[in-house]
């Protein structure tokens, strides 16, 4: 049977908070994202951010075919134990030979872990869809983006990003908001296919994302009012409840990038097929 180790980034307060409004924590989003694929793998958790923390059975990396790291509303930066117990994992999971996955939180902190840097973006947060990544000639014929186009959008949110990625990675995409959206990332006896942008995401997660964080998208001036939020969301639950419908679509001025699950997740499950025995 193969079996994943998905490592979930939020601490146990931002779950319980997450749960109490009826929002999905990173590693779920991720279990949805890779049993809809793939049915039949055995999808472990290790809630990493929390003192308490442990890999689930008695179970070791051994026993793993591979290492999943979700998101996180924590700063890669910064030095609390919920930060720098999920970069140490990172790296153990590394060092074990396991294949390592990566997006947002993921990308973030396998950089830390190989002597990059992550700072605060100064454009301010990218959230919803990230707009016009362009595939790097590295990332031309990079299997990763197996599936995608030249130039392509994804589901996103983020503050911070990748300022100096370590001297043996290698960029694969970017846009203009931020100059690191994949890359490889060699850690240990092992390397990190990573994105900054959510190819987990599913469309019903960005109108989670755009509910749970109503305040600040008006006050950062993403939207004017409440009412013209609100009539955003409209327009995305509808096509979440109707990815095929091409009005809507429009509307929102996305393609297949975001409405077809194989395509938005290609990243997925391009690592899961490259890395993954048996698939």
């Amino acid at each position: 049977m193969t079996r994943l180790l998905l490592m979930e980034g939020n601490t146990a307060d931002k779950r319980a908070r997450a749960a109490e409004l009826g929002v999905r924590s990173s590693s779920e989003i991720y279990a949805l994202a890779i049993l809809a694929h793939f049915p039949d793998f055995d999808l472990d958790v290790v809630n990493a951010a929390d003192a308490d923390w442990a890999i689930p059975g008695g179970r070791s990396f051994a026993d793993y075919d591979g290492f999943v790291v979700t998101g996180s509303s924590l700063h890669a930066y910064d030095k609390e134990f919920a930060v720098t117990n999920q970069i140490a994992i990172l790296r153990d999971a590394a060092e074990a030979g396991l294949p390592v996955f990566g997006s947002c939180w993921g990308l973030q902190i396998a950089v830390m872990a190989a002597g990059g840097q992550v700072e605060y973006n100064p454009r301010g947060r990218e959230v919803g869809f990230a707009r016009k990544i362009v595939r790097t000639a590295a990332g031309a014929d990079h299997p990763m983006f197996a599936g995608k186009g030249a130039v392509f959008d994804a589901p996103c949110i983020h503050y911070d990003e990748v300022t100096r990625l370590p001297d043996n990675a290698t960029l694969l995409a970017s846009n203009a908001h931020s100059v690191v959206q994949a890359a490889v990332v060699p850690v240990g006896r092992s390397e990190v296919w990573a994105v900054q942008y959510h190819p987990e995401f599913d469309i019903a997660q960005l109108v989670q994302l755009y509910t749970l964080y109503a305040d600040d998208m008006i006050a950062q001036g993403f939207f004017s009012d409440r009412a013209a939020l609100d009539a955003y969301v409209k327009v995305l639950t509808g096509l979440a409840a109707a990815p095929q419908d091409a009005g809507l679509a429009w509307q929102l001025g996305v393609d297949e990038d975001i409405t077809d699950d194989s395509r938005r997740r290609a990243e997925i499950l391009n690592w899961i097929k490259a890395f993954v025995p048996g698939v």
